[in-house]
């Protein structure tokens, strides 16, 4: 059965998702939800990360793409294990919650796998560190700049209801031609 991600409109992406209980992050359940988030992240050519209510769990569960976290990029305070960015596995982050952060805040272009071809700005904060428990309950901090810490805000949006268009600025939806050429450049990369 194909995991589909969920558009604006739906009720999920308004709902405040529940904490997992640690005990039962390792079960087979929420491992299931954990594969079908990134099955369907990897559907999409230009997705960088999933949240669990994208897919209609409404739990506090997001995945981020490895090639989001590499050192070529530099966009990670923290280092990312080889073990995962050799086998190309998604980073997990369960139960997230953001511990600090910087002082400032950037605007920066958006745009989100569940409200398709609209772009704007929100506001983020630059640097953060986030605490949470990864696949197999274990509890992590990272920090992160840039990009990564753009991400881990728009994920953790989704996990509190929020969509990017609920507080951006300038959202446009791109003209067809505009998604045509961006699939083009897309999938010819």
């Amino acid at each position: 059965m194909a995991t589909s991600i969920i558009q604006q409109g739906d009720s999920v992406l308004h709902t405040i998702a529940k904490d997992i209980p640690i005990s039962n992050i390792s079960t087979p359940k929420i491992q299931k939800y954990i594969n079908s988030m990134s099955e369907a992240l990897a559907k999409e050519q230009d997705g960088v990360a999933l949240a669990a209510p994208q897919i209609g769990i409404p739990l506090r569960i997001f995945v981020i793409a490895p090639n989001i976290v590499s050192k070529k990029k530099n966009i990670s305070s923290a280092p990312v294990s080889m073990e995962k960015q050799k086998k190309k596995e998604n980073l997990v982050y369960i139960n997230p919650r953001v511990i600090k952060h910087s002082r400032k805040k950037v605007w920066v272009e958006e745009g989100c796998l569940s409200v398709r071809w609209y772009y704007g700005e929100t506001e983020r904060y630059e640097r953060l560190t986030v605490e949470a428990y990864d696949e197999h309950g274990k509890k992590f901090t990272r920090g992160a700049g840039g990009l990564l810490a753009q991400i881990i805000q728009h994920e953790i949006d989704h996990l509190n209801g929020t969509l990017f268009i609920d507080h951006g600025r300038k959202i446009r939806k791109l003209s067809e031609k505009e998604i045509a050429k961006y699939k083009k450049e897309l999938y010819e990369t």
